[in-house]
């Protein structure tokens, strides 16, 4: 097989000598730290040629995909590359009566200072994040407004991080909706969608070493808390401590819930997907890595490149399908 970068998107080029040009659309799906996958992917569909003209997110789909239209995905993934336990604590601003357990203020003045107050319009590319109404569950896109904003949305784990207002609307998670929301990317023009879900390889593969806990539900903040000796860690209350707690081999609360959620949200995205299907579902095979642990990035991201170089074949006649459809349209009678 010729492994020229370029060589897929120059294929369908040389066999469709039309000025009619179809869209490919890159759904990046929920998956907390299993999202930097997503920036493996990004990197591994540009050696094939293939760089999306429409970007979907949600939840951690959405925080990459949106920094990678902004032209940052270099600083993003150096930074994750340099997250280690130590600096994660100090992203954590513990606030219990604000809606959600962790306030998120600091992780969302971290992405602005990288990419700025940037607006979602001024993106080279059309690009939405989904995320979920709280009063009534609607499906929100978002598709203008502060990109930051739209990201913290999209991201507000109920319960682990507050609701945002926008638009006189409080929002949440979008994977409490569409984990991988490949309507939206099909409503936005495009012709040709390519998912990656990071939910297909989580349940009862995700374990740590001597423990039948999920990795979700066997996340010891405090343990690493009490561990570092750092004194920017959080502070933690008498009332923190029993959310956060975890005792051996038995889950916190805090981990019961995340936990819950991802079940939930993977159940979520078996339905969506039976009902609409992408062209082309890129899975990375994330199950060693704990749904908390962001500072396993280079795991992640190699992953994800891994997991595109596996279905180069498929995205092949994907575009072969696409290219054939573009002549087929061109060459159709009153045109």
């Amino acid at each position: 097989m010729d492994d020229r970068p370029s060589s897929l998107l120059n294929d369908m080029n040389e066999r469709t000598p039309t000025p009619t040009r179809r869209k490919i659309g890159l759904v990046l799906g929920s998956g907390l730290a299993r999202g930097w996958a997503h920036i493996g992917v990004l990197r591994g569909l540009k050696r094939l040629g293939l760089e999306p003209d429409i970007v979907a997110g949600c939840s951690i789909g959405s925080v990459v995909g949106g920094i990678y239209l902004a032209g940052k995905l270099d600083v993003l993934e150096q930074w994750c590359l340099g997250l280690n336990k130590k600096k994660i604590l100090g992203y954590l601003d513990l606030r219990l009566r604000s809606g959600g357990l962790i306030g998120g203020n600091r992780i969302v003045q971290e992405i602005i200072g990288h990419i700025g107050d940037v607006p979602i319009e001024s993106l080279n590319r059309p690009y939405v994040a989904v995320a979920t109404d709280l009063v009534t569950g609607h499906e929100i896109w978002l598709q203008k407004g502060p990109l930051a904003q739209a990201m913290r949305a999209s991201f507000a784990m109920p319960g682990v991080f507050p609701p945002v207002k926008m638009n006189g609307r409080f929002l949440f998670d979008g994977a409490l909706v569409n984990p991988v929301p490949v309507a939206a990317c099909r409503a936005m023009g495009a012709d040709m969608v390519i998912a990656v879900n990071l939910n297909a390889d989580i349940i009862g593969k995700s374990r740590q070493p001597g423990s039948s806990l999920p990795s979700a539900a066997g996340f010891d903040l405090l343990k690493m808390i009490d561990q570092s000796g750092d004194e920017g860690a959080p502070t933690i209350d008498n009332l923190s401590r029993r959310v956060f707690r975890r005792e051996s081999n038995n889950p916190s609360l805090f981990g019961v819930m995340v936990a819950a959620l991802n079940i939930m949200q993977d159940r979520i995205t078996r339905s969506r997907m039976a009902g609409e299907p992408p062209d082309v579902m890129i899975s990375p095979r994330l199950g060693g890595v704990g749904l908390l642990e962001f500072d396993r990035a280079e795991d992640a991201i190699a992953e994800g490149e891994m997991a595109v170089s596996r279905m180069r074949p498929e995205i092949a006649d994907a575009l072969s399908v696409l290219a054939q459809s573009t002549i087929e349209q061109a060459n159709a009678p009153g045109r």
